[in-house]
């Protein structure tokens, strides 16, 4: 299958509502080119689904980290130029990873539908396809690439839209792995039904700024026990880089952490991923 293809911007970075208008352009091209039905055929040949749910909830690691194959970011734009998202999720699994996020958002972060494809066939963890999801194409898309877990974004998407996305992403056997930036956000993600997985990122929606990692620590302060009567696992995002930052959100009630931009400019990644790894 070919995975639909744009542009990557090069660079000049963009705000929230120029990255909904590119994506809402590209969904428009994807229907034009794929539609649902086809989609959905396609789907038989898609690789067995792994458990990213309980991967998080069995590891040795707390917090245990899915670690982030990125070539570019919004803020610096690009950041790994000898990018081969093959090794770089090959080194995250030695070193000790639990699951790998792969950006498949071409225009700003370099990504691509076809790295996830072709990472699925490589390593053994399972794998979050993280993008600006708008539209059921792209949840079908990220299966058949082989995804096992979906990043929706709560800022950008409604609750009906939520619902509806969790739905399906759970009928495909997949989990969806929900992002909130505060805690209205919060508040909202917990009145739908079935929510498994929670992402707190420290990174601001409105310039993409991270002043510290206290968003998360202030969510949770809020909603911690909510949260644990639900079973619902906590991931924080965005701002990680020591052992001290991965201690911090783990007192906090945090089960994961997704790094990305502190571990692929690293000239060892591997020991880089063992180096913030603590047993429970």
């Amino acid at each position: 299958m070919t995975y639909p293809a744009t542009t990557p911007n090069t660079y000049l970075q963009p705000t929230v509502n120029e990255i909904i208008w590119q994506k809402k352009h590209e969904v428009a091209q994807i229907e034009q080119q794929m539609p649902i039905a086809f989609l959905e055929r396609n789907l038989t040949a898609a690789p067995t689904v792994r458990d990213f749910l309980s991967a998080l909830q069995q590891s040795r690691y707390r917090p245990c980290i899915i670690a982030e194959v990125k070539k570019a970011s919004l803020i610096h734009g690009i950041i790994k130029p000898d990018f081969d998202p093959v090794a770089i999720a090959r080194a995250y699994e030695r070193g000790g990873a639990t699951c790998i996020s792969v950006f498949t958002d071409q225009q700003f972060f370099h990504g691509s539908f076809n790295s996830l494809d072709t990472i699925r066939y490589r390593v053994k963890l399972p794998l979050l396809c993280k993008d600006f999801i708008l539209n059921l194409c792209q949840i079908y898309l990220a299966r058949k690439a082989g995804a096992d877990a979906v990043l929706l974004i709560a800022a950008i998407l409604s609750d009906q839209e939520l619902q509806r996305f969790l739905l399906m992403i759970h009928c495909l056997g997949m989990n969806a792995l929900i992002e909130v930036h505060t805690l209205t956000e919060l508040d909202r993600v917990l009145k739908l039904n079935d929510v498994r997985l929670i992402g707190i990122n420290n990174q601001s929606l409105r310039n993409f700024s991270i002043n510290n990692i206290g968003i998360t620590k202030q969510l949770l302060a809020a909603r911690r026990s909510q949260l644990q009567s639900l079973d619902i696992i906590v991931v924080s995002e965005s701002g990680l880089y020591t052992p001290a930052d991965l201690s911090l959100v783990a007192e906090a009630g945090t089960h994961a952490v997704i790094l990305g931009e502190s571990l692929v400019n690293e000239k060892d990644i591997q020991q880089s991923v063992r180096n913030l790894l603590k047993p429970k």
